[in-house]
């Protein structure tokens, strides 16, 4: 058995760990499975994100029409899109694995690690223990049990990475992040796309009002249909037919495509770490107990990121990856902060939050002040013809405190972080916006015309129980 002070799982924010106990002159084991990086770099944030710009671009110039200008695009490149996107993914794993292999101290294992029994992995033919372990072993997708999916075949988020040719029709099984922003993808590259959610609308997450302009916007792009169970897969006259039963009338239709993606979730990976030979605690749908600490119920064994199944985003992960580093090697701990987790969802339009949502922060019992503002409430959003855009602010009453905040529209991840650094001040309170200067005419007007509308909430007990129930 090998032995080591410190065994890190995961090669994505698990990074930030194994880099600060080598500084500390420790023996490090270095375990995943998977390509170096883990999902950001090799199918999550980068490559997405690469392939999603040229849509944005392509969509920037067909919403130009609403301020008298019209273009033409006489060529997209798919291919060089495509290969674009993979070189520089494989240039980034490249260069990591280099770092890694050139490391003093660092042990790499690319196999499957699986815990045998206290502190204790199986690591392909090898045995490695240490008193310290930290687990960043991520999520994997979630096939859904569906009669004929695998026999007839589809695409991932992982396996569309792969395409050298760009489907003419598409059908997306799944309405949440992931069927969204591919979605906008595919549909701008000028793919016929058919999105199937089984939720009532798209982005189930998001506060009802973003959520209800995000559908009326993605339905003028593609056709999205809510409320469809799909019950079935098959192959039919060498085209992929999908049956799905409408959830309102109960009557089951059928769409027909070249190729189908799945995106319909993610599952936890302890069925393959098996954490309960060493301890660990999961809940019912796998994902690893933690307390405010980030540690498991085994002392000496912290989990982050997507392993635990909370806010499941690379940048979260890195700030977690903080908080675990500093409780392994310093005796004050530090508690995970979870008030200002912001996000963001790259379709079209673009959809960003931060914080409560107006009914997550009733439920919570705040007594609440709700602001909003549309894009076209000042100069910038009028002069980009933005008509969709809109942000919703909800503020603590008595205190005012900034609680939450959600943005659909351009760069509403850019807006939105203006409000998550509002959040981490002192007081987390608007104080210091209202009392800013906001550059006139800019976007930012409207982030700060919501906050100046701030009224009471006004809802019944009956409305807020069903804003709750949507989600």
């Amino acid at each position: 058995m090998e032995k080591f002070d410190v065994i890190v799982i995961g090669t994505g924010s698990g990074m930030g760990i194994a880099s600060r106990a080598v500084s500390e002159g420790l023996r490090v084991a270095l375990v995943d499975r998977g390509p170096l990086g883990g999902t950001c770099l090799n199918n999550g944030c980068i490559p997405s994100k690469m392939l999603i710009y040229p849509a944005d671009v392509i969509r920037a110039l067909q919403d130009a029409k609403k301020v008298g200008i019209e273009g033409v695009i006489t060529k997209i490149d798919f291919q060089k899109i495509m290969s674009r996107m993979r070189s520089v993914v494989d240039m980034s794993r490249k260069d990591m694995e280099e770092s890694i292999k050139s490391a003093d101290h660092l042990t790499l294992y690319q196999q499957t690690g699986e815990f045998i029994s206290d502190y204790i992995l199986n690591v392909g033919d090898e045995t490695i223990t240490a008193p310290k372990i930290a687990i960043a072993s991520g999520s994997r997708e979630m096939v859904p049990h569906i009669s004929g999916l695998e026999e007839t075949g589809y695409i991932n988020n992982i396996t569309l990475l792969n395409l050298k040719t760009l489907p003419e029709s598409l059908i997306i099984i799944g309405a949440g992040y992931i069927g969204c922003e591919y979605g906008h993808f595919f549909s701008a590259m000028g793919t016929k796309v058919t999105i199937l959610g089984r939720s009532p609308t798209v982005l189930a997450n998001e506060d009802p009002e973003i959520r209800k302009i995000v559908n009326e916007a993605l339905s003028r792009d593609l056709n999205l249909l809510t409320n469809h169970e799909v019950v079935k897969v098959e192959l039919e006259a060498g085209k992929k037919v999908v049956s799905a039963r409408n959830r309102l009338d109960g009557k089951v239709y059928k769409f027909g495509a070249e190729e189908i993606m799945v995106a319909s979730g993610r599952r936890s990976n302890s069925d393959l770490l098996k954490p309960e030979e060493t301890g660990i605690e999961v809940d019912s749908h796998g994902w690893i107990r933690v307390n405010k600490y980030l540690e498991t119920t085994k002392p000496g064994i912290w989990a982050l990121g997507d392993a635990t199944g909370k806010h499941m985003f690379r940048h979260t992960a890195n700030y977690e990856a903080d908080i675990v580093s500093n409780n392994m090697f310093k005796e004050e701990k530090r508690e995970n902060d979870e008030h200002a987790f912001p996000h963001a969802v790259f379709t079209h339009p673009q959809v960003a939050g931060v914080g409560l949502k107006e009914a997550e922060a009733l439920a919570a019992g705040h007594k609440i002040l709700v602001g909003r503002a549309r894009y076209t409430d000042v100069a910038k959003g009028i002069a980009m013809a933005e008509e969709e855009g809109f942000v919703k602010v909800v503020v603590e009453n008595d205190s005012g405190k900034i609680l939450g905040c959600s943005i659909v529209g351009s760069e509403a991840g850019e807006l939105v972080q203006q409000v998550v650094y509002l959040m981490n001040t002192d007081n987390q309170d608007l104080g210091p916006l209202i009392r800013s200067q906001v550059i006139h005419p800019t976007i930012s007007e409207a982030l700060a015309k919501a906050f100046s509308n701030l009224e009471h909430a006004q809802h019944s007990e009956e409305e807020k129980r069903g804003a709750i129930s949507e989600r």
